[in-house]
């Protein structure tokens, strides 16, 4: 990886931004007439760590011309100090593109989340790779890590060229590359020989390799954890076989990652860690943390473990910080966190919620 001062950008992420609504106070989305809407997507929410603690990061997206959801967008990422480039192109009419809708109920006790992705027309689909210059992008500025999702690499066939060409550009131009598979079955229904070539190659040219369970079997082909109790602590020997079976298909790759999480209730949940860097093993054990939304978890963890990796930490302070990131993300009402600093994250770590005055 790249020292961060030879490069403009630490982290860089093609994404296709949208919005997220959801019901005041933790209500059903069906029985509501009061929502909060926020912008949204995964990788958004992962670079959201490392510009909140001082790195420069930049989004690959694309926009609605005139659109009021665009500028919304626009603006929070802006506050969020993450900067954007992309094409921004026409509508076409009511019935032309638009940004994705993600319509969110948090659960509450024992009635669980549900979420509705309303994505037709969505203009992220789009992405291209002829409307970037990746030679002035990785060569002139240069990037530390570049950061691909599974969400967007399947998204559509011109998204899944989009991230198979900028993971190659990245590695010509010795840019670390982080894969978090993401597999979501509706997106890959009817394109699964396409898509795993995709995924396949992506994963062969990645630096950190990320996903649960469900995303090595089913994106890569790796037989997942053998069948336990129901103890989530009891399951770690079988999440490390799974990653070392990973890992021996996909040699090239320094760390392999996934996170553990047991449901008790909407609101309480066990969360913890598995992470094989370099040949040895880093575990946070299941731990209880207090839910508000549990939305973007997964994305603070690795979040927080891409910036602790790019300030140069040793690797057990990456799991670490990519734990306390996670947790303090489902902590907040928006699915990504803003870190005050580095402090308040090692506070989570140390479970010192003591007040600071």
């Amino acid at each position: 990886m790249k020292p961060l001062e030879q490069v403009t950008y630490a982290l860089v992420c093609p994404t296709s931004m949208g919005v997220r609504i959801t019901p005041m106070e933790r209500q059903c989305v069906h029985t509501s007439d009061l929502f909060r809407m926020q912008a949204t997507s995964a990788e958004s929410n992962v670079l959201s760590v490392s510009a909140a603690l001082g790195l420069r990061t930049k989004i690959l997206t694309k926009f609605v011309e005139g659109s009021p959801i665009a500028q919304f967008i626009q603006a929070n990422l802006r506050s969020r100090g993450i900067e954007y480039e992309g094409a921004t192109v026409p509508q076409g009419g009511a019935w032309g593109y638009r940004h994705q809708f993600n319509i969110a109920d948090s659960g509450y006790g024992l009635r669980g989340p549900r979420v509705w992705n309303d994505r037709a027309g969505e203009v992220g689909c789009t992405l291209s790779i002829e409307e970037f210059d990746l030679e002035r992008l990785f060569g002139r500025e240069g990037v530390a890590i570049l950061h691909l999702s599974g969400l967007v690499a399947a998204l559509s066939h011109e998204t899944g060229t989009f991230c198979l060409e900028l993971a190659r550009t990245a590695k010509k131009y010795g840019t670390a590359i982080s894969f978090d598979l993401n597999y979501r079955a509706s997106f890959w229904k009817g394109r699964e020989e396409e898509l795993r070539a995709i995924f396949s190659e992506i994963a062969s040219l990645a630096d950190f390799l990320i996903g649960n369970e469900e995303d090595f079997q089913l994106a890569l082909g790796i037989r997942g954890p053998e069948a336990g109790g129901k103890e989530l602590a009891s399951k770690i020997e079988s999440f490390q076989e799974m990653i070392e079976r990973v890992r021996a298909a996909y040699p090239n790759a320094h760390t392999f990652a996934t996170t553990l999480r047991q449901v008790k209730s909407a609101n309480e949940h066990l969360w913890g860690a598995v992470m094989l860097s370099n040949g040895t093993w880093y575990t946070e054990e299941p731990r209880e943390i207090p839910v508000l939304d549990r939305i973007g978890g997964g994305d603070g963890f690795v979040g927080g473990m891409l910036y602790a990796a790019l300030r140069g930490w040793d690797p057990e302070k990456w799991i670490q910080f990519g734990w306390a990131s996670g947790a303090l993300t489902t902590t907040l009402l928006t699915d990504y966190a803003t870190p005050a600093d580095e402090e308040q994250i090692w506070s989570i770590y140390a479970g010192n919620a003591r007040v600071k005055r």
